[in-house]
């Protein structure tokens, strides 16, 4: 019999015990996430002329809503029954470390962040939503692809058994056949899409419509996740009989949005880039 090839994965999740503190791959991923689009912004806002005293701003906005978002995300889609349904769990809700974070969660709760800040900074420094929004579209494409390494990292969110030569053995799950390695599926569609994004912006910002950039992201990520989803393993016991599972019925309506946004993009022709007398 051949052996099949594979990648006996047993990497541990903590980089770094320092006594009773743990460092975790998956936060320094995270965060990096946030540094790599607190570089981005700085170049945005450089390039079109917004004043970078609203970086700081900019990042606690993000954060903040990313966190909360993502945390309550997890636990109104995927648990429900287990965080509302004592106070335990409800008082686990504000417990972000024990785990539980959803993309999608976090995804709405920075577009109602993104409307809070255009509409408390936007008039008065030239800039709107949608501006605002297709900036963070390409900071948020490479932000996914971090957390979706330090996915990897913890060994979690891996797909079915597969015979493929790159199949994972997620050794610390107790797995003793190759799994998809769908975390590394998903971080290299959203780097590819970064990347794409970025080089639009750098080469062809002033052909294309605002608005383009938002909805391009969450068509191509969130496409790409529904897509993904099908060889990936159930997240939660209830997902075991449905035919779309949880992730799949919530990037559905966001993948409708984004082809909704392009559609408004380019009906309404408004540069994407800010004209000089709002510079």
């Amino acid at each position: 019999m051949i052996e099949m090839l594979a990648v006996n994965w047993h990497v541990d999740p903590v980089l770094i015990h320092l006594g009773n503190i743990e460092i975790r791959w998956y936060s320094l991923l995270f965060m990096s996430g946030f540094v790599i689009g607190w570089y981005l912004f700085k170049w945005f806002f450089k390039r079109e002329g917004i004043s970078l005293k609203l970086m700081d701003p900019l990042l606690y906005t993000l954060l903040i809503a990313t966190l909360v978002g993502a945390r309550l995300g997890h636990c109104l889609f995927y648990q429900p029954d287990y965080y509302l349904g004592s106070w335990q769990g409800f008082w686990e809700i504000f417990m972000p470390w024990k785990g539980g974070l959803a993309s999608h969660g976090g995804a709405i709760a920075l577009l109602l962040a993104l409307w809070w800040f255009s509409s408390h900074y936007g008039r008065k420094n030239g800039f709107d939503y949608l501006w605002l929004g297709d900036r963070l579209a390409i900071a948020v494409a490479f932000a996914g692809c971090m957390i979706r390494l330090g996915n990897l990292f913890n060994s979690e969110i891996y797909g079915d058994v597969t015979n493929l030569p790159w199949g994972f053995i997620f050794e610390l799950r107790g797995e003793t056949l190759p799994k998809h390695p769908t975390q590394l599926y998903e971080a290299l569609s959203y780097l590819v899409l970064g990347l794409l994004l970025v080089w639009i912006y750098r080469k062809h910002a002033d052909k294309v419509y605002r608005g383009f950039f938002l909805g391009a992201f969450m068509v191509g990520c969130f496409g790409m996740r529904i897509l993904i989803e099908f060889i990936k393993e159930p997240q939660v016991g209830f997902e075991e009989n449905m035919v779309l599972n949880m992730g799949q019925i919530l990037s559905i309506p966001l993948v409708i949005a984004g082809v909704a946004l392009l559609i408004y993009s380019f009906s309404k022709k408004k540069t994407s880039v800010l004209t000089p007398s709002k510079r």
